[in-house]
């Protein structure tokens, strides 16, 4: 029978030939991903303990375990949480890992990111694993299904068939691509179903790109997203990965729910406006709105392409006095990687303030703003509150929006700005 990526992948967890969209399956996950988290880990390891008596997790190696958000600590119960989970990771056998960076990202580094996998978290941005050909899904509560037995209850999602065709225009990024596709599609479109996303501007696009793309899958209503293993996620993940499995790809004649092509040739850079992440403008309608802070970083942005970006606006260049620039890289591995490029000295010498990875930015731990403030942010949300006054507004956008916004103190094009860099540097290649 023809299937989708998606459905080879849950017929071979759930011991199957072939499974269907709608089928009830008990399904082995091949790796169990989380942070900790009040209300989350604590409660998965109280609970196994108590209500399940399971005094030891099955395949420990399966587990891993992240500590990102409340990074350092500044109250004595957020340290007592981080220790709750170093110690349980401790007596269960189980890897956890701390200050490296964003989990998301960081679990892609250590190779959990297998292409043909079948990871679980209780957070749905882990579909950023999707880039490499891993299913990845955010199941909420019934992830605790996973730490008191080998298998989880799943019904088989239709998948829907999603190609990018065209040309990317310069200045546009990732981040346009995807909202432009939730402009196109529809905020509930892909509602309960996975997108399957190819097509030439993906294949062209870098790893971190689709990273981008796939980890924001949730706003089209999606449970994941994935792309077919190429060349390039191979080589990422050959030396990676932790387990081997043969790549899975859609059979030519697979049946999806519905299929959509959207050409993005015209496609100009994008914004988000609040209080919605369904909200997609052109960035052209925003120009000149003022605003009092950036945030570059968060699971969907913050690598090292974005970086470049936002060097490229502000190398030789100082932000306007009085806005605050925070740029977060998503893993410390990425920090590192861009220091040795010069990317941050460049960052820091035009008046950013570059803080090491976690997710405390995303969620409004630091950094707040006060009401009647803007941002513009390359976070995950711009919903009231996000980033601290629920009178306070977050507009999504580009990196190198982000860094043309604080150089102007409001909203900005970065095309003039990145077509003067690109001039230079051909200049100096002369």
């Amino acid at each position: 029978m023809p299937q989708t990526m998606t459905e080879k992948i849950l017929a071979r967890v759930a011991g199957r030939s072939s499974v269907k969209a709608g089928d009830e399956i008990l399904a082995r996950p091949d790796f169990v991903i989380a942070y900790d988290f009040p209300g989350y880990t604590d409660v998965f390891f109280r609970e196994a303990k108590e209500e399940f008596g399971v005094q030891q997790v099955s395949s420990p190696e399966r587990f891993v375990l992240f500590i990102d958000h409340m990074v350092p600590a500044t109250a004595p119960k957020e340290e007592e949480m981080h220790q709750v989970t170093r110690d349980w990771g401790k007596a269960q056998g189980v890897p956890v890992h701390e200050r490296q960076g964003i989990g998301h990202q960081v679990s892609a580094e250590l190779g959990y990111a297998t292409p043909g996998a079948f990871a679980v978290h209780f957070d749905g941005h882990v579909s950023q694993l999707g880039a490499f050909g891993t299913l990845a899904i955010g199941a909420r509560k019934s992830v605790l299904e996973t730490f008191v037995s080998e298998t989880m209850a799943l019904t088989v999602p239709p998948t829907v068939k999603v190609t990018i065709t065209g040309t990317l225009q310069p200045g546009v990024m990732a981040r346009d691509v995807f909202h432009h596709m939730v402009r196109v599609m529809g905020p509930a479109s892909c509602r309960f179903k996975v997108v399957e996303l190819g097509g030439p501007v993906i294949e062209a696009m870098s790893i971190e790109g689709r990273q981008t793309i796939c980890g924001q899958a949730m706003f089209l209503g999606a449970t994941t997203m994935l792309v077919a293993p190429d060349a390039k996620t191979i080589a990422y993940a050959r030396d990676r990965a932790k387990i081997k499995l043969d790549p899975v790809y859609p059979d030519a004649d697979a049946a999806y729910a519905s299929e959509v092509t959207i050409d993005v040739s015209d496609l100009q850079p994008i914004v988000v406006i609040p209080p919605s992440p369904a909200n997609t403008r052109n960035l052209t309608d925003y120009l000149g709105l003022e605003v009092h802070s950036g945030y570059l970083g968060s699971c969907a942005s913050g690598r090292l392409e974005d970086l470049r970006a936002a060097a490229d606006v502000l190398r030789g260049r100082k932000i306007k006095p009085g806005f605050q620039l925070h740029v977060v890289p998503t893993s410390q591995a990425i920090m590192s990687a861009a220091a040795k490029e010069g990317l941050i000295s460049t960052l820091v010498d035009a008046g950013a303030f570059i803080s090491s990875s976690s997710c405390d930015y995303c969620y409004g731990r630091i950094a707040t703003m006060s009401s009647g403030q803007r941002a513009v942010s390359t976070g995950t949300l711009n919903t009231p509150g996000r980033m601290g006054s629920p009178d306070s507004e977050i507009f999504i956008c580009n990196a190198a929006v982000i860094a043309a916004s604080a150089l102007e103190g409001c909203i900005a094009d970065p095309r003039p700005y990145l077509a003067e860099s690109a001039a230079l540097a051909a200049a100096g290649a002369a």
